[in-house]
């Protein structure tokens, strides 16, 4: 009974530190998938939309090519064509989603470490690594119809006033044109992901430790955790998720191209491929600057967040 009430508190703490993380750092989320999109550089109509002040798009001299806008000018036509509102598009399946991934996530965390510890070297970086991969797999897997869905929402570009479609529009929509796999595209990527939570985790994890040995062996030592202790913590997922975002985000923009409408983009290397021959290496950084704007805080936020809430409900093996 006290192992399932343990299970359950895992659950519950995911769950709210996804949605207050989900909430904060929505319009980051927007800004990096639009810069992420094939329709940035490869559609001239939107290159219109996406150009310079006076409609026009930024051309390298002498290359012949348009270059993709930066960050700024995104933001400034979502905010003159779209609405501030078209911030926080794909908030209402991030919202429905975020709860129960993260849950099912620090869950499957949870369990699965209890198991690794017993294969491996107890609460080493393979114990680590091997229970953010499958708790990873396990997410992915379960909630990237949601994902889905929440991409097609953001990449969604109509103007002021225009009616836009809501998630369950999207999700019919997906469904009558794609058939059930349409809920799917991208998984692929989603997969090759799990790498950056495996390096994420195993950093978190072992700064996690030094500072527990350094509060532990401080002359002022306490039994209970203070608010500095919190702060360390969000340092720690801060520098944690900024390492494992920058090694692995490559896979972030193929699976945004994967989740496009009627893109030719089809499987992961061939999404690679195309990539990288027709728009660069350079292309499979796109859209990191507001990635890393947006995911430090944000996990800072789910990992503080969820150790708070471990902490205050008393589960003492944190």
């Amino acid at each position: 009974m006290a192992q399932n009430n343990n299970t359950l508190l895992h659950l519950f703490a995911g769950g709210c530190s996804g949605t207050v993380g989900a909430i904060v750092t929505c319009p980051l989320e927007v800004l990096k998938t639009r810069l992420q999109s094939s329709g940035i550089t490869l559609r001239p109509m939107f290159q219109v939309q996406l150009g310079t002040l006076n409609g026009t798009g930024v051309i390298r001299p002498g290359s012949g090519t348009i270059t993709p806008p930066g960050l700024l000018q995104v933001l400034r036509s979502i905010l003159e064509k779209e609405g501030p509102r078209s911030l926080f598009r794909g908030l209402g399946p991030n919202l429905v989603g975020v709860a129960p991934s993260r849950a099912i996530y620090f869950a499957a965390y949870k369990k699965s470490k209890e198991t690794f510890n017993g294969v491996f070297v107890p609460n080493s970086g393979a114990v680590h690594m091997s229970s953010a991969g499958f708790a990873a797999f396990v997410t992915n897997s379960l909630m990237n119809p949601v994902w889905m869905v929440k991409t097609r929402m953001q990449l969604e570009k109509k103007a002021r006033g225009e009616k836009k479609t809501n998630a369950l529009q999207c999700a019919r929509y997906v469904y009558n044109t794609e058939g059930m796999r349409g809920f799917y595209r991208g998984l692929t990527a989603s997969y090759a992901g799990i790498s950056e939570t495996m390096i994420c985790f195993l950093i978190y994890e072992t700064l996690k430790k030094r500072l527990n040995e350094a509060r532990f062996t401080s002359p002022n030592s306490e039994t209970d955790k203070r608010a500095s202790d919190f702060l360390g913590l969000m340092m720690a997922a801060a520098f944690a998720k900024g390492c494992a975002s920058c090694i692995a985000y490559p896979h972030e923009v193929i699976r945004t191209r994967l989740r496009e409408e009627g893109s030719k983009y089809q499987y992961f290397f061939q999404t690679a491929r195309l990539v990288a021959v027709e728009e660069g290496y350079a292309a499979f950084y796109r859209g990191l600057i507001p990635q890393l704007i947006r995911q430090i805080p944000n996990t800072a936020i789910v990992l503080s967040t969820y150790e708070l809430i471990i902490h205050l409900m008393g589960d003492s093996s944190q």
